[in-house]
């Protein structure tokens, strides 16, 4: 089959706790602090989180440059955080090797789009859940009277009360009982009132009238027209707003392959623009994605991405109550307290493809070639890492690489009772002398996004002979974790010689991915 094309990384962009941009995300880690701050969601609370630092704005002009001028103000308008944030990236990934925007246009269905999300955008669905539950509600308590059902008004007047809710009145006013039982009962009522049936044929009346066969600004204006009609209807009834209407379309412009669907308009990609979803494997399968796909011939290039929506209240309880997070208003670095980790939000967006082709048309390779790609699943838990499914996507990405010659290994070490273990499954794969780095203590873990901030980190520094350092010293290690002898950056950072460096992800659900890279051979 011959030799294996090279994989390089031709762009990259950042969107991070303390980092808007890629500049500031590298000079930042030249220190060996925390990005975490305290969280806002519940008024004071006990959590630490990593708040994307990061501001639209900044990218108006690019817009402008190419876009009639509502563009911008469109996607800032429809666009949540998640997919703005990849936006961001995305085009600081263009700036590091002028002229390879317009290479990537000129590639066709050869460059390909894979970025994800971990958590999809919860910012938006919550907004747009609450907006629905409010409606619902409204609209039920207005059907659901007495004066609009006849079947409530002939079961006050003693009819047949089986299978009939609770009713309320016989709660107190408040209560959460009373809450429940108040929703519960007008649904029930509103599913046998005569007047919304009266209401639902005059508005299926309307619906129902085709839309002319005309130019398109006809049928804009008949579509209007039906609306201005509904509303019309509404204030005959004197009813609220349909809870069919309640929910913006901005629900639908932010599920999980908008952030790749975004990156291929605004880039003017052609070739095929999907969302791979992993957790907190995905950046790696993505990355992986781009590389078959380079090396089958299928593409030349490939952007490749994740990104996450800002730390949520939800998110942040979902995740304490899977008993992973932190709760004690500190900062929970791996390798020491194993006290869980912190969510954190915002984007990675990388530019690979092959180097010979890129390298002869004048752009240059950034950080280190990317040499093997392994993926696996556990099969065993859905949070719990097993032994064995770490390690396949271990064995697969060291594809023909000494383990001897890797010389450091990031961890997924998430501050939790899985880094002692992770610690000694790696081992035994690698050697005594391999240096790791964990880097969760300083961004924060962002569900998808993280690894590819931690591969970034790792190919910013081993480029340059070094590794970034961390916020450990030797004595904090957690038992645990020191009985193994493992070689830990710490808040010097250290230097690294020539060699194979690799990054584990694990994912919940079970899902692997490990990244090996080798610094540029001169």
């Amino acid at each position: 089959m011959g030799e294996r094309k090279r994989i390089g990384v031709f762009g990259w962009g950042i969107v991070a706790p303390k980092s808007p941009d890629i500049d500031t995300f590298e000079r930042n880690l030249e220190r060996a602090d925390t990005w975490l701050e305290p969280f806002r969601g519940f008024g004071p609370s006990n959590f630490l989180v990593g708040y994307p630092e990061f501001d639209f704005e900044a990218y108006h002009t690019w817009f402008d440059e190419r876009f009639a001028p509502a563009k911008f103000a469109q996607l800032k308008d429809k666009m949540g955080p998640m997919v703005q944030y990849a936006m961001g990236a995305f085009i600081q990934s263009l700036r590091q090797n002028p002229g390879i925007e317009q290479f990537l246009q000129s590639l066709g269905t050869k460059c390909h789009v894979y970025v994800g999300t971990g958590l999809g955008e919860i910012t938006v669905q919550h907004e747009q859940s609450i907006a629905f539950d409010r409606a619902i509600r409204r609209w039920n308590e207005f059907w659901g009277a007495p004066e609009r059902c006849a079947a409530l008004r002939a079961y006050r007047s003693g009819g047949d009360g089986d299978g009939v809710p609770v009713d309320p009145s016989t709660l107190t006013i408040g209560s959460e009982a009373w809450i429940d039982a108040k929703h519960e009962w007008e649904t029930y009522w509103t599913e046998r009132s005569d007047a919304l049936v009266e209401y639902l044929a005059e508005a299926r009346a309307i619906h129902g009238e085709p839309v002319p066969p005309s130019s398109g600004s006809a049928k804009l204006s008949s579509i209007r027209q039906k609306l201005n009609r509904i509303r019309a209807l509404n204030r005959k009834w004197g009813c609220p707003e349909e809870p069919w209407a309640a929910v913006s379309p901005n629900l639908l412009w932010n599920i999980a392959n908008i952030p790749a669907a975004q990156i291929s308009m605004i880039g003017k990609i052609n070739g095929p623009a999907f969302a791979p979803v992993a957790a907190c494997a995905s950046f790696g399968v993505a990355t992986k994605l781009a590389i078959d796909a380079v090396r089958l011939g299928e593409a030349t290039a490939a952007v490749v991405g994740m990104t996450d929506p800002p730390p949520h209240p939800a998110i942040i309880s979902a995740f304490y109550n899977a008993n992973v997070l932190s709760a004690d208003a500190d900062v929970s670095r791996p390798l020491t307290g194993l006290k869980g980790t912190h969510v954190a939000g915002g984007a990675c967006i990388w530019i690979v493809g092959d180097a010979d082709v890129l390298e002869k048309h004048g752009f240059r390779p950034l950080g280190m070639e990317i040499v093997g790609v392994g993926t696996s699943s556990d099969a065993h838990h859905i949070i719990t890492p097993s032994k064995g499914g770490p390690q396949l996507a271990m064995k697969a990405a060291l594809d023909n690489i000494d383990a001897t010659d890797v010389t450091t290994w990031d961890m997924h070490a998430t501050a939790t009772p899985g880094d002692a273990t992770e610690i000694e499954h790696s081992l035994e794969l690698l050697h005594p002398d391999v240096i790791f780095t964990a880097r969760k203590g300083t961004f924060g873990h962002g569900m998808s996004v993280g690894g590819g901030w931690e591969l970034t980190a790792q190919h910013m520094g081993v480029a340059k002979g070094k590794l970034f350092p961390m916020a450990l010293t030797e004595g904090e290690l957690h038992a645990d974790v020191k009985v193994h002898s493992a070689k830990f950056v710490q808040n010097e950072g250290v230097d690294v010689a020539a060699g194979y460096s690799g990054k584990l992800s694990m994912g919940i659900g079970g899902i692997n991915s490990c990244v090996i890279s080798r610094p540029w051979r001169k």
